[in-house]
């Protein structure tokens, strides 16, 4: 009888009939390709439980990030607007930048706050730190958070320990500036950080939150962006040397135990019924890094560009008895987190302009995505080039390409940094459900449906690039190495002497 429930009644019986609102995980992996989980066709992985996810939940096919790189993508997540609006671009930020998230915008925390809801975040934050931690998360509506402030290897790591016993982090990271700290809510914890310890510090902490949450019957928002993939790679004694695919696999694997950890205990403290989990990632894989850096399966190139390897994710929707598991092949996107969660909790939206699409219908009931079309811009956008490709359907326009540094060393010419940067006028068209690897551009002539198709992707662009109005740059801001967190503030010589 349970099999012929339709979703839509599952979810009334799970969530519209239950007094209690839907709790919600964000899951978010850093540098992690379209080809790097089991689930999605990598061989040797070791990912059981987001497998587990997959098997048990919706996994997406089509689902993108809107930027290749990570502070940009990081914004559009938790704003559901494109990162030219807000301003976080060219680029990242870094440990002294000046700008951050602006504070005026409005995450997916500000919009649950008023309903009561506890949030929490923990790991890797990358929207800023700013003068006395002004961007921290608990500046944008998270109650409370552990975690670094900004990539881990934005800090010399060359003395530092990734992998027990004491196996020293792969390459420098930079120098000249503070080591990584910790930083819990607004204080620095320590600094430098224990990579090997770091990992069972987030899971006590987002256990705690969840448990405390449950037995205060207070809905709850965990997001909860994790520092695994990215390079240097790292993990603690449980999971060192456990995978096959080297350093990558054994970071790979800790994450993917930290969220079998967190199953455990929404189940736990009986709250997995409740509760929308959803997986995905900020961008592609760091090929300069070979091995370590990542695999983007099928798709052209990685980390940088605006090619499918780079922007391309895995993502998985997981709401025990309420989304039914299956495979979509809809288009969607992390712009569409945002107003589905805000929907699902009945929370109301900001008075500005979304770019995300509410995706409860497909969750829910495998209806269609609202989604028609998907928006690349590079990690430097500017209003006189515009986008640099766009996606219709089933068909993708390039009207510039580009490699980047971080998708060198492969095989593909387009693909690293001395790719210079290319106008196509017409632009490239791909069929990506029959060319995902866009290899194959499509003719022009004598192809009336193709012409045909570029008239509505130059239509869709047109009416998109019309509503655009790009935000102050806030990376364009600079750096003032004295806005480096430092847990002895006072301290000579810096950068050096921040140690605790």
């Amino acid at each position: 009888m349970a099999n012929l429930l339709s979703s839509t009644f599952v979810f009334c019986l799970f969530y519209i009939c239950s007094a209690s609102p839907p709790n919600f995980v964000l899951f978010f992996a850093d540098d992690l390709g379209f080809g790097d989980l089991g689930c999605y066709g990598h061989p040797s992985s070791l990912t059981p439980h987001l497998d587990r996810l997959a098997a048990g939940g919706l996994r997406f096919t089509d689902f993108y990030c809107t930027s290749p790189v990570c502070s940009p993508s990081r914004a559009s997540l938790l704003t559901g607007r494109y990162q030219t609006r807000s301003g976080v671009f060219p680029g990242v930020f870094y440990p002294g930048s000046i700008g951050g998230l602006p504070l005026n915008e409005t995450t997916i925390a500000e919009v649950l706050k008023p309903l009561g809801y506890a949030t929490a975040t923990v790991g890797k934050w990358h929207l800023g730190y700013g003068a006395n931690g002004k961007f921290l998360p608990t500046k944008q509506g998270f109650d409370q958070y552990l975690g670094i402030p900004y990539s881990h290897d934005q800090g010399p790591c060359h003395n530092l320990t990734c992998f027990p016993p004491d196996i020293k982090c792969f390459g420098l990271c930079d120098i000249g500036v503070v080591t990584v700290p910790l930083v819990h809510n607004d204080n620095i914890k320590q600094q430098p950080v224990n990579f090997l310890d770091l990992e069972r510090a987030y899971i006590d902490f987002a256990t705690d939150f969840i448990i405390t949450s449950a037995k205060n019957k207070q809905p709850f928002f965990l997001y909860y962006p994790s520092h695994h993939t990215h390079y240097p790679q790292y993990a603690g004694t449980g999971a060192a040397g456990r995978s096959l695919r080297g350093p990558f696999g054994d970071a790979l694997f800790e994450f993917d135990s930290t969220i079998g950890n967190l199953m455990a205990t929404l189940e736990k403290v009986g709250v997995i019924n409740n509760t929308l989990i959803f997986f995905t990632a900020d961008n592609g894989p760091e090929l300069m890094r070979m091995s370590r850096g990542g695999n983007s399966g099928p798709l052209k190139c990685g980390k940088g560009t605006t090619y499918e390897g780079g922007m391309r994710e895995p993502a998985i929707a997981y709401w025990q008895g309420v989304i039914e598991p299956g495979v979509t092949h809809e288009l969607a996107s992390t712009l569409d987190i945002f107003p589905t969660i805000a929907n699902l909790a009945g929370a109301k939206l900001p008075p500005v302009i979304l770019d995300g699409f509410d995706m409860t219908n497909l969750l829910l009931r495998k209806g269609k995505s609202q989604r028609e079309a998907m928006m690349f811009y590079p990690t430097d956008p500017n209003e006189k080039s515009g986008l640099f490709a766009l996606r219709w359907g089933k068909y993708k326009a390039h009207f510039y390409t580009r490699g980047a540094t971080h998708s060198a060393t492969t095989p593909d010419p387009d693909c690293p940094g001395i790719a210079v940067l290319k106008a196509h006028n017409p632009p490239l068209i791909f069929d990506l459900e029959a060319d995902p690897s866009e290899r194959y551009p499509l003719p022009l002539e004598e192809r009336p449906d193709i012409q045909a198709v570029l008239a509505q992707i130059e239509k869709v662009k047109a009416q998109f690039e019309a509503t655009m109005v790009f935000g102050e740059s806030q990376i364009s801001k600079g750096v003032n190495p004295n806005l480096e967190p430092c847990c002895s503030p006072e301290c000579s010589p810096k950068p050096s002497c921040c140690h605790c």
